[in-house]
Order: structure tokens, then C-alpha cells, then sequence
């Protein structure tokens, strides 16, 4: 029996509500946490920063983001998503707006690590979300909220103009004041999770954190989390890599390398939702299988000579990756809830911190393969190592688990 069956009824337009109100919250808090892809290159210009300085700067939010997920996570089964989530806003958000009156080098690195923070609220909304839905809307509910990952397309397209017109200080601040009263909407609007309600009415003592760390000994949750360490990571690196191999490969101007770049994000970041449905509809095993299949092909296709594959075809082909990458994401979060229902904070939180450590590392390894051995299709390759060791992982996994005689849960297949 699920939570929302256990508690006490809640009204028929107050799931809706909290997921709707959350996703804009996270979209909000997405956007927030990729600032720097936008203003750290003036502030790059501005200080003199040379690559390395400017790669820390660039990626102290996304790693401090990610470490911190499974902290939150935590926090939100003790405390409730809806203070912990409307609390990580406005720390995010003052954070960022103090961003704007650093100078230094080590002082902006100091603000970085603030407004990380947005970046963690993926686990809390996950936490927060999950218990508003019965097992077989979780997937739908959960591709819904992650579909805020456009946030960062929301700063790709906005910032820069507001950049150009008002300068970086301008960007920050006003990306601050927005998190900040959406934190302020999200409190006044939502209401605590059933999970915490129910927890809170029947007067349950907090969890030790023997017991809330408990799950991370589990083999199956670190395989989870080399699944979304590809599917999450692999797209953000993506992301940020794009431009820089169009340029060099195709001799593309970065204007439209920077489009396109844009144009995979949104797209990658709407389909977690329809990634949900399917999730739900056919199972989230399904879909994991579809998106390590697909992948597979598309990235030991990208991994030919760069210079065997004609523009049109590497579009095509890393388009369709991307889109299997955000049907993967969704799959992976639906089997949280269903496999860890107790546990969703905290297994939700460290599965989401190696997705967010992959979009950190990834896109350093790519930069070291290219210096090694001089073939920008290299980090295609070890895509596809990724691929092929999580797919046969699983596969033998599933095989084991039958062997066993265990079943997985309805709602993951």
C-alpha cells in the first residue's frame, strides 16, 4: 500500500499542484545553476582567468550541486521537502545575488559553492514529488519535474542579452530575486509531502543515519547510479562539449554551434516527461533496455574518424542520443520509488549526485582523450564504454535476479 493511501486524504487538485509548482521551482533552480555557462565568460575576459581557472569557476557549482544531493536528499525524509526545498531557494538565491559583489578570483569560487545549491534541489523535489503519486504515476510525475532541466536553456537564450545590456552583475542579481520569490511562491502555495505528514501524525522518530545511509550498501543502488551517471552526465557533458566539437570538426562559427548546442538541451530536457509516461506504461526496465540499445549503436557510430561522418549525420545521430538519453533519465528515477519507497531521499539523492558527477568528469575526460590521442571522436568512445558495461551489467543482473527467483516491483517492470 502506497503512502498517499495511508495518510490522510488529500484534496483531489493538491498532487497536481505540488508537482506543477515544483518543476517551475526546479526549472527556476536549474536555470540558477548553470549561470556561469553564460556569465563566466565575461567575467573570464574580466579577471584574466586562463583555461584551468576558468574551468574550476565554471564547474565548482555543477560539482558542489552534485555532492550535495544526497545531504539534501536526507534532509527532505527528516525535515519535509517543502521547508527544505523552499530553504535551498533562497540559499541559492542569496548566494547568487552576492555573487554580483565579488571581485576576486576566490571570492567568485566562494559564491560558486552557494549557488550549487540550486543545482542539489533535484533531490529534494524527487523526494518531495514521489509521495503525492501512486507507484504507477511516479514515473510520469517524476519525468514531469525533470523535464525543469530546460532551465538551462531558459539562461542560454535569456542571459546573454540581459548580459550585453545590463552587464554580468545584472544577470546574477536578477536570476537571484526570480529563485528567491519563487521561493517564496512555492511556500505559500504547497503543502508538506504525505510521506512527512503521515510521519509527523503517527509522531515517527527521524531515521539514524546508519538507517538512512542503510540502502547505499546495496549493490543494485551504485548500478543505478552508473546508469544515470551516463543518461544524466553523459547529456550535460554533451551539453557543454557540443560547441567546442563542432568548431573544431566542422569548422562550424560558435554562433551556430552554440545553437545547436541549445537546440539538443531543450528537447533532451522535455522528453524526460514523455520518458516518464513511457516509464509507467511499459516499464521502466523497457525503456532502460531501449535506451542502452540505441545508444550503444549511436555512440559506436560517432566513435568512427570525425572525418567519415558528414555534418548532417552527426546531427542526426547525437539528436537521437540525446533523446534516448532523456527517456533513460526518467526510467532510472522511476525505479527509486519502487524499489527504495522508504528510502527515496536519500538513494534518490546519491544516484542524482553521480548523475551530476558525470556532467563534472565527463567533460574533463573528453579534453584529456582529445590531448592523448588527437581524435576528437574519442570521447564518443568512451560514451560507448558506458553503455556497454551498464547494459550487460543490467542485463546479467536481471538474468540473476530470475535465476534467484526474485521479482523486481510492478512498477519498475
Amino acid at each position: 500500500m502506497s503512502v498517499i493511501e495511508k495518510a490522510q486524504p488529500m484534496s483531489a487538485g493538491e498532487p497536481a499542484k505540488a508537482l506543477w509548482i515544483s518543476t517551475v521551482a526546479f526549472t527556476l533552480c536549474f536555470a540558477v545553476w548553470t549561470i556561469f555557462a553564460i556569465i563566466g565568460i565575461r567575467i573570464k575576459q574580466e579577471l584574466g582567468l586562463n583555461e584551468a581557472e576558468f574551468g574550476l569557476l565554471v564547474g565548482t557549482p555543477v560539482l558542489t550541486g552534485s555532492l550535495v544531493r544526497i545531504v539534501l536528499g536526507i534532509w527532505t525524509g527528516r525535515y519535509g521537502g517543502r521547508l527544505v526545498y523552499t530553504l535551498t531557494m533562497l540559499a541559492a538565491a542569496l548566494a547568487t545575488f552576492l555573487l554580483s559583489y565579488a571581485h576576486t578570483y576566490t571570492q567568485m569560487l566562494i559564491a560558486g559553492l552557494g549557488v550549487g545549491l540550486a543545482g542539489g534541489s533535484f533531490a529534494v523535489g524527487v523526494a518531495y514529488v514521489s509521495p503525492f503519486f501512486p507507484a504507477e504515476k511516479q514515473g510520469t510525475a517524476l519525468g514531469i519535474f525533470g523535464a525543469g532541466n530546460v532551465g538551462a536553456a531558459v539562461t542560454k537564450f535569456a542571459a546573454p542579452f540581459v548580459l550585453l545590456a545590463w552587464g554580468w552583475q545584472a544577470v546574477a542579481e536578477i536570476w537571484a530575486v526570480g529563485l528567491a520569490l519563487m521561493a517564496i511562491v512555492f511556500w505559500f502555495t504547497t503543502t508538506d509531502d504525505p510521506a512527512f505528514r503521515l510521519r509527523r501524525e503517527r509522531g515517527v522518530a527521524s531515521k539514524s543515519l546508519a538507517q538512512e545511509f542503510a540502502p547505499l550498501q546495496n549493490i543494485q543502488v551504485w548500478r543505478f547510479s552508473l546508469y544515470y551517471f551516463f543518461a544524466f552526465g553523459g547529456f550535460v557533458a554533451l551539453s557543454l562539449w557540443l560547441p567546442r566539437y563542432l568548431v573544431g570538426v566542422y569548422g562550424f562559427n560558435l554562433e551556430t554551434a552554440g545553437m545547436i548546442a541549445a537546440a539538443y538541451s531543450i528537447p533532451g530536457s522535455i522528453f524526460r516527461a514523455f520518458g516518464g509516461m513511457l516509464s509507467d506504461k511499459k516499464g521502466a526496465r523497457s525503456v532502460m533496455y531501449a535506451m542502452f540499445a540505441v545508444s550503444a549503436v549511436a555512440t559506436l557510430i560517432l566513435s568512427l574518424p570525425a572525418a567519415t561522418i558528414t555534418p548532417v549525420i552527426f546531427i542526426v545521430v547525437i539528436f537521437v542520443l540525446g533523446f534516448f538519453m532523456s527517456l533513460g533519465k526518467a526510467a532510472v528515477y522511476k525505479h527509486i520509488p519502487a524499489y527504495y519507497p522508504e528510502s527515496v531521499g536519500a538513494v534518490g539523492g546519491i544516484v542524482g549526485m553521480m548523475g551530476g558527477l558525470g556532467g563534472f568528469i565527463l567533460p574533463i575526460a573528453f579534453g584529456l582523450l582529445k590531448d592523448m590521442t588527437g581524435l576528437w571522436s574519442s570521447c564518443f568512445l568512451l560514451l560507448f564504454a558506458i553503455v556497454a558495461i551498464s547494459l550487460i551489467w543490467m542485463h546479467l543482473s536481471v538474468k540473476q535476479l530470475s535465476r534467484q527467483g526474485h521479482s523486481a516491483p510492478v512498477a519498475a517492470t
